[in-house]
């Protein structure tokens, strides 16, 4: 699909100006994000996204508004898992509430950056190597299969070799500053635990993003709906995390349904040159998929609970 530059100028504009009026109108202090402001913000980033996909079904017709939805879908699915760990991340430094808001939106300006790196180089490698794409399935079907048998995430920021070069080029500070990344002490210049944090959600995005691009690219190479569902994924994650925090460990079975999913997308690379499975019904399977594992996760912990009432 051949867009016009208006279109990626008109799409990135809009972006900008939507991060803007998040930093400068309604965040400029910092504060607690309530679950009331995060459940709004995060129904006008569904509904903008919604909107989006009608543009682009009056722009370039049926198939191509399918796969952004397809492949918004996706991207808002396994971004869940990026929740799961926010909350072990600021779980493990500490970091109050009033300061998560703040390192979220430069962790997703970040993220953003990342994935069109990413979106361009896998489109780019599947058209000039077609081969390529059956790498791309394969791997995720790997990824699928090792989201069965892991055991459950665990943090150790010590380990990460990106914060441990970090640390042996700046000093850390042992305390929070604030809201401040940097501070200055005695005339030498410290990063604070907080840009630690940062840096730890940065490459903890570039991770997952090895897993959901390709995922995206089961469904099309078209660059523009790549990069504008990805986008719409990642700007609503901040309002989702604050939405999801205090119950996501109430979706005990939603790992298994994105590992289904990337076994799904995985299988439909691999034989997309013996049976293309119609984008339609792709859409179909992994919403069918995702409503089921939220329903079992509730009804698990719902009969839990009134186990653990009777108990008490």
């Amino acid at each position: 699909m051949e867009v016009n530059a208006t279109f990626w100028i008109g799409f990135n504009v809009f972006v900008l100006l939507m991060l803007a009026l998040d930093l400068g109108v309604f965040n400029r202090k910092a504060h607690v994000v309530s679950v009331k402001e995060a459940l709004t913000w995060t129904g006008v980033w569904i509904s903008l996204a919604l909107v989006f996909n009608c543009l682009i079904y009056y722009w370039f017709g049926e198939p191509k508004a399918i796969e952004f939805l397809t492949g918004y879908l996706i991207e808002k699915s396994l971004s869940i898992d990026n929740i799961f760990v926010f909350v072990l991340v600021f779980g493990y430094f500490q970091i109050p509430a009033i300061y998560q808001h703040k390192i979220l939106f430069w962790g997703i300006l970040g993220a953003l950056v990342m994935r069109v790196i990413f979106i361009f180089a896998g489109v780019a490698l599947i058209q000039k190597f077609h081969w390529s794409i059956y790498i791309f399935g394969i791997f995720l079907i790997y990824t699928g299969y090792k989201m069965f048998t892991e055991k459950d995430a665990k943090i150790e920021p010590e380990k990460n070799p990106v914060i441990k070069f970090f640390r042996k080029i700046m000093p850390v500070t042992d305390q929070l500053h604030g809201d401040k990344f940097f501070v200055k002490l005695g005339g030498k210049k410290y990063a604070t635990p907080l840009f630690l944090v940062l840096i730890l959600i940065e490459t903890t995005d570039l991770i997952f993003a090895v897993d959901s691009i390709p995922a995206i690219l089961a469904i099309t190479q078209d660059q523009f709906i790549v990069y504008t569902s990805n986008v719409f994924a990642i700007l609503g994650l901040r309002s989702m995390y604050f939405a999801l925090a205090h119950v996501v460990d109430r979706f005990v079975y939603l790992s298994y349904g994105l590992a289904v999913i990337l076994i799904f997308v995985g299988l439909k690379m691999t034989l997309v040159d013996v049976f293309k499975i119609p984008t339609f019904i792709s859409l179909l399977v992994i919403a069918l998929i995702l409503i089921v594992s939220v329903v079992l996760s509730f009804i698990k912990t719902r009969r839990e609970n009134k186990a653990g009432e009777r108990e008490g």
